[in-house]
């Protein structure tokens, strides 16, 4: 087979709202590689847009789920339960930012994870309002959909969102957006559209995902949540992608020195098998009655087998240390090629969840367009990178964690012979 006759089976077969980013047709992965149906190989900077942290096919991981289905597939656990969903839930009970006791239900998908949370909220605190970020994206779930910060392509189309939902300018200070201008815009919200006593919860991505890995500033982390104390609001942290050692911490909620009420989770957590949860304190989660929560596939036997697996693989080979590391020399990169690519206005991102933002040399106006033209070099190079940002300029750098020195090693030469290159032609 070839990529091309693939591509356009698919285009007859499949619905053209599920976008693509690249022709390639995978045939087999290991850890941080993807071989095509060409049989080319590519190193994967995406993971599956940071779902496996831990590698494609882990043995470990593996092993697990291959265990778990010599023992039965599925008996929804709301039927007929089992042990290691349990089992599952109390260690997350025990990782999950906050000394306070916690309880976890487990989901299929991230937008579950955030449809959930907010149900539980609303359960909790007799309230319905809630309040989400400019940039944020929660899903594509008419919930998680009204949750996201940005329109196209998420909401184009699509009719009316969801009632009682508003949206805080998010902290960039690179945009001219600097935390105490989010703090007015809040206060004024409160005075103008939303009495806070009728807010269930705040809710927002540590770091902001397909928004363009911008973290939320420490100060305005502490003082959401001292906003949120004082008038009795649930944080609710969706760490969907910033979970499972993806910022040198198990949770990215563990650098800010303040706890989230509810956290949900998923993408990482399951190391390739699908599997989300929402963790938080037992007697938020406890708010909802028996069979309010719930569903056929939540917590399937093999996602949870999977779970179980990652959080071992996390620890024994020290992920959180090894993000670190892998971040610290990616960032050492390019910073160090700032001079060659006038186009790079920004380096970020904690741990290994890191991203280069590029504008208008000498300019503050985004530059989809290179952007856009070093992720197609770089993928003709065999390296495969993602785009995000509200802009559409920022490139995010999501490899497994686990990826071999000497394959990472490469992917940096091919990186920076693509923005040497994309620049001199710019």
């Amino acid at each position: 087979m070839q990529n091309q006759e693939i591509a356009s089976r698919r285009a007859d077969a499949i619905s053209r709202g599920v976008g693509v980013t690249t022709q390639v047709y995978a045939d087999k992965a290991q850890n941080a590689e993807i071989w095509d149906v060409e049989g080319r190989r590519y190193i994967d900077f995406a993971a599956g847009i940071a779902v496996v942290n831990t590698g494609h096919r882990h043995p470990k991981v593996i092993a697990a789920v291959k265990d778990q289905l010599d023992h039965f597939t599925h008996t929804c656990h709301q039927v007929v339960p089992y042990e290691n969903y349990v089992r599952l839930a109390e260690r997350l009970n025990q990782l999950v930012p906050g000394s306070f006791k916690k309880k976890t239900i487990f989901v299929t998908t991230g937008a579950e994870a955030v449809e959930n949370a907010v149900k539980i909220a609303r359960a909790a605190t007799n309230r319905s309002a809630v309040i989400a970020f400019t940039g944020g994206f929660h899903g594509r779930t008419f919930m998680a959909m009204t949750l996201t910060g940005k329109v196209v392509p998420y909401k184009n189309g699509f009719g009316p969102m969801v009632p009682d939902v508003f949206h805080v300018p998010f902290p960039v200070d690179l945009h001219g957006q600097s935390m105490e201008d989010s703090l007015s815009v809040l206060d004024k919200m409160f005075k103008a559209d939303v009495d806070p006593g009728r807010v269930a919860a705040f809710i927002v991505e540590p770091v902001q995902g397909e928004g363009g890995f911008y973290e939320v500033p420490r100060a305005f982390m502490q003082k959401l949540r001292e906003i949120a104390d004082k008038h009795g609001i649930l944080l609710i942290a969706d760490e969907v992608q910033t979970g499972f050692a993806r910022t040198g911490k198990l949770f990215a909620m563990e650098h800010y020195g303040v706890v989230a009420d509810l956290t949900t989770m998923a993408k990482g957590l399951g190391g390739g098998f699908p599997i989300a949860a929402v963790t938080g304190r037992a007697d938020i989660m406890d708010a909802p009655g028996p069979g309010g929560l719930g569903g056929t596939y939540g917590g399937n036997p093999i996602g949870i087998a999977a779970g179980n697996a990652v959080l071992d693989v996390i620890e024994e080979e020290k992920l959180n240390d090894r993000a670190v590391s892998l971040g610290n020399r990616l960032k050492q990169k390019l910073e160090g090629l700032r001079e060659a690519v006038p186009q790079i206005a920004d380096v970020r991102g904690p741990g290994f969840m890191n991203a280069v933002e590029f504008n208008l040399p000498g300019s503050k106006t985004p530059n989809a367009e290179f952007t856009n033209k070093v992720r197609e070099r770089a993928l003709q190079k065999g390296l495969i990178l993602l785009t995000c940002g509200v802009y559409g300029n920022v490139i995010r750098f999501l490899a497994p964690i686990t990826i071999e020195d000497d394959v990472f090693n490469e992917a940096l030469s091919i990186l920076e012979t693509t923005l040497r290159e994309c620049a001199s032609e710019a």
